[in-house]
């Protein structure tokens, strides 16, 4: 069975853990960096890492684009919602359909 991971600050994932989710909190971007790699190569098929550490481990989140597997999906932290997942999750419809699905939106 695949399982699902959280990374991110400890305040924002620490509930996570009550759904079963494997939680991971990172303090510092090289300690993200480092995570993100080991986790890709688990049994994650899930990762889901607050908006902003994604922003600050953007580079290596990247490298992960075209895999079907894990799939790295950006949440909201505690600190809010910065618009970065709602944006990433656009452009990948943008790319399966073929056009802006919320033109309307903006």
């Amino acid at each position: 069975m695949s399982k699902v991971a959280v990374m991110g600050d400890y305040d924002s994932i620490y509930g996570f853990s009550a759904l079963g989710l494997d939680i991971y909190p990172v303090k510092e971007k090289d300690e993200g960096k480092k995570l993100l790699k080991k986790l890709t190569l688990g049994e994650y098929a899930i990762i889901y890492v607050t908006e902003s550490l994604a922003k600050e481990i953007k580079d290596e989140i990247d490298k992960h684009k075209e895999s079907i597997s894990p799939a790295i999906i950006p949440i909201p932290g505690i600190s809010g919602n910065t618009g970065e997942g709602v944006a990433q999750v656009k452009s990948f419809v943008e790319q399966a359909v073929g056009s802006d699905i919320l033109f309307g939106d903006e």
